[in-house]
């Protein structure tokens, strides 16, 4: 393997040639490696992809089924859309400015920032070796020891999941309440309601479904006009902010802590409260799902999901500390009517007509990363399917013969998120309890694929896969770092926001992740241990020792 130097120098990619056919294996697999001189003309020519790329297919025994029209750049677009850092720190920040306030806040994206920038090399580094829409599933199968890859394979991959589509529900509610946020400020009168956020929630869904089955061929066109839009908003709004906001001193924000959650201590409350942080830089897996329509994907899937969390996380942090100085109260921010703190200092800096102005931009941008974000859950879920990981999993995995694309996990995943919506309105404690399994259910996800690949590089280092994106001799302390991180991270992931703690105040996504955690385990029983082997016995050397 090359050293980290080779990180920051992506080999020269490949010019895509026209691919071949498109097809799977049978749910129960005999051959190990696809012999691509013989697939049947009659099936649709795929394009886009790389000699590279026909190789990493070739050694994890799948066919080439989607179409490769995503670049380096284009898949960079699309994860700096799709994680909106700077926008999800703006927009959901409430519990960090309970629990720590201002200070709380900054010094908490600090080290997160920092933490997940490590997660993300390894990440990168599996993906680099196998890059394929499966993800964390994929890489437990073909990782973890012998004995444990079937069953641990197949938790990671209902695990996985459900948090990204819970996390694509999340964002769609985000974008509802926002309007409704934004109704608050245009009209005093006007009450929000739960069945009103559902029919937002529903609207979202229809553009959602539109862009990804409509839309698909130009998604790489459409990020990469949206990173431009994406940064040149970023600097309408601190530009806004840092010339007609009220300002705080910078002994405020850098020192000055708060506890409104009733903990303890000050350092306890701070734990609690960086789930804001967390929330904001999740996700930098997001471009491994899209790895089989990404021409090159061994060099240009890593690259995206490492330089742009480094990109998104930088503009975060001006973001951040811009808006902790615009914050002059917290508690008129978390009392403003809208529901949003950062509604509250936008009527502080600006007429409604510009509130107004300001909220539209954010809420764009997050509407677009909610169109990425279901394109992304749909092939991690049309992947588990593909390897029966799911019921119904023929189904779920069918590809539109012309468009080429997983239109049945895309209606499925919509389909997830309306279902979610609807529980908003008789209960908005459960529904938010859902959506907030996203976090925990990752971070797991990440903990359970880096300890194999870790367990793999100590123990075997030889049956790794060679990766043209490589940690070299830092691939150890690299993954340890990150496992230290991803346990202090997820430990905290399951705190309720204050004490005392009672029904609607308690997280219950601890449970709920408890929950998944035992059905996943019955669905092995009754139906996964006969139907799911797992990707590894495609894979070239079938990943064992």
């Amino acid at each position: 393997m090359s050293s980290l130097s080779h990180v920051v120098s992506p080999e020269t990619s490949e010019k895509p040639q026209l691919g071949d056919s498109a097809g799977d294996l049978s749910s129960r697999h005999d051959l190990d490696v696809i012999d691509e001189d013989h697939v049947n003309d009659a099936v649709p020519r795929i394009r886009g992809h790389t000699k590279n790329d026909k190789k990493d297919m070739r050694r994890l025994g799948k066919r080439q089924q989607l179409m490769r029209n995503f670049g380096g750049i284009s898949a960079f677009s699309f994860t700096i859309i799709l994680q909106a850092t700077w926008e999800f720190l703006l927009i959901a920040n409430t519990q960090g400015l309970i629990d720590g306030g201002l200070a709380g806040l900054f010094w908490s994206y600090l080290w997160t920032f920092f933490g997940f920038s490590i997660i993300t090399l390894s990440l990168a580094e599996m993906a680099s070796m196998s890059p394929t829409s499966g993800g964390q599933y994929h890489w437990v199968s073909e990782f973890a020891p012998p004995r444990y890859q079937k069953i641990l394979s197949y938790v990671t991959g209902w695990m996985s999941t459900l948090s990204w589509q819970a996390g694509t529900a999340a964002g769609s509610f985000l974008t509802g309440t926002i309007i409704q946020g934004l109704l608050t400020v245009n009209n005093p009168n006007y009450v929000p309601t739960g069945w009103q956020g559902t029919l937002f929630v529903c609207s979202m869904v229809v553009v959602i479904y539109i862009f990804n089955i409509w839309g698909a061929k130009d998604l790489p066109l459409v990020q990469n006009v949206m990173l431009v839009v994406h940064t040149l908003s970023f600097l309408v709004v601190i530009i806004v902010l840092w010339v007609l906001a009220p300002k705080n001193s910078a002994k405020v924000v850098f020192t000055h802590f708060t506890n409104g959650g009733g903990w303890s201590t000050m350092g306890l409350s701070v734990m609690v409260g960086q789930i804001s942080a967390i929330f904001g830089v999740t996700c930098s897996d997001a471009t491994a799902h899209m790895s089989e329509e990404v021409a090159d994907a061994g060099i240009h899937v890593p690259n995206a999901m490492f330089w742009s969390y480094m990109f998104n996380g930088s503009l975060g942090l001006v973001l951040h500390i811009t808006y902790l100085f615009s914050i002059t109260s917290v508690s008129d921010a978390l009392a403003d009517p809208s529901g949003y703190p950062f509604i509250y200092v936008f009527r502080s800096a600006v007429s409604t007509p510009g509130v107004n102005a300001l909220t539209a931009i954010v809420l764009i941008l997050v509407i677009i990363s909610n169109v990425s974000f279901n394109a992304s859950t749909s092939r991690q879920t049309f992947a588990f399917a593909r390897d029966n990981g799911l019921p119904f999993s023929k189904w779920i995995a069918r590809v539109h013969p012309t468009k080429q694309i997983p239109s049945n996990a895309i209606l499925l995943t919509c389909g997830f998120t309306v279902l979610l919506a609807l529980i908003n309105i008789g209960s908005n404690v459960a529904f938010n309890a859902i959506i907030s399994l996203q976090v925990g259910a990752l971070l797991f996800t990440y903990l359970i694929s880096i300890s194999c690949v870790l367990w793999r590089r100590l123990h075997h280092p030889k049956s790794l896969p060679l990766a043209r994106w490589s940690l070299g001799r830092w691939g150890v302390p690299v993954n340890v770092f990150s496992l230290l991180y991803l346990a202090f991270a997820f430990f905290w992931s399951f705190w309720p926001n204050s004490l005392p703690v009672d029904a609607s105040s308690f997280n219950w996504s601890v449970v709920l992740f408890l929950a998944i955690g035992l059905l996943s385990l019955v669905m092995y029983a009754v139906q996964g241990r006969k139907v799911y082997d797992g990707p590894v016995v495609l894979v070239e050397g079938k990943g064992r020792i």
